[in-house]
């Protein structure tokens, strides 16, 4: 983190995670480093409230999704278990599930940076965010069959999507750790950097992106989210509908203007 970022005084003090403001660009941090920054109820609590903060704040434009210490995120805290009267499904449903769509449905793109483990539903996380960028030492990890479960928090749709049947799969019933650079070949991260520049390039790719027209980036991401669960008349459909809302928008003149003057184009969200 840069020396200007700090706490945003627009959110409360968190237990289990901590947010970060810079200009543009905010972190949020999973802070449960002694714990590998395993999930629990409370944590997925403040990351939701957090989640619906960043979303709404128009000054953010990217976020970014870390873990403290020497892993993204080892999946579920397995020790916390389930709150008395709750059953796994309303953990599930009650708390994974809102926390995944709210990063899912947010305006903004998302980057997970990822160090260590991405393990479990922690790795549904990764997934879930729009971008990914894996340090040298990180991996992705599908440790459910070995403990007798299956994966959660949507990562089998994620796998399928990306590696296909066979391949999301042979993943899951080997519970094979995945290096970053074989989920940069199969298309699970985009980026691989070199462990101790992890943040510092993930925070160098997502203010190139804060200058980019947020309103295409918004209408970007639910086209691509769109087209994965659709056919192509529909995807069409789609891309007609939101590049007319681009070009009616002021950045689009922006961008105009600026491609014809020569110059880089201010956009702001408009």
């Amino acid at each position: 983190m840069s020396q200007s970022a700090s706490p945003s005084p627009s959110f409360p003090d968190y237990e289990k995670i901590r947010v970060e403001v810079d200009g543009p660009i905010a972190t949020l941090t999973l802070d449960r480093p002694e714990r590998l920054n395993a999930m629990d109820t409370p944590l997925l609590r403040e990351l939701l409230d957090a989640t619906e903060r960043l979303s709404g704040d128009d000054a953010v434009r990217v976020v970014i999704l870390a873990g403290a210490g020497r892993s993204f995120c080892a999946g579920a805290d397995l020790a916390a278990g389930v709150e008395p009267g709750r059953t796994t499904a309303d953990h599930l449903n009650e708390d994974h599930r809102p926390a995944l769509e709210a990063i899912a449905t947010s305006p903004k793109p998302w980057i997970a940076a990822v160090q260590g483990a991405a393990a479990g539903i922690g790795s549904a996380y990764m997934m879930a965010c729009d971008l990914t960028v894996m340090a040298e030492d990180a991996y992705l990890f599908q440790a459910f069959a070995g403990i007798g479960l299956v994966p959660d928090g949507g990562a089998t749709w994620h796998l399928v999507q990306t590696l296909g049947r066979k391949r999301a799969y042979e993943l899951i019933a080997t519970g094979d750790r995945l290096p970053a650079a074989r989920c940069l070949e199969l298309g699970l991260c985009n980026r691989v950097v070199p462990t101790e520049r992890l943040l510092d390039e993930t925070q160098a790719w997502a203010r190139k992106l804060a200058e980019r027209a947020p309103i295409a980036l918004r209408l970007a991401k639910v086209g691509v989210w769109q087209a994965a669960q659709s056919d192509w008349d529909a995807t069409f459909a789609t891309e007609v509908e939101h590049q007319m809302r681009c070009i009616a928008s002021e950045d689009a003149r922006e961008g105009a203007r600026a491609f014809l003057e020569k110059r880089k184009p201010v956009f702001r969200g408009i």
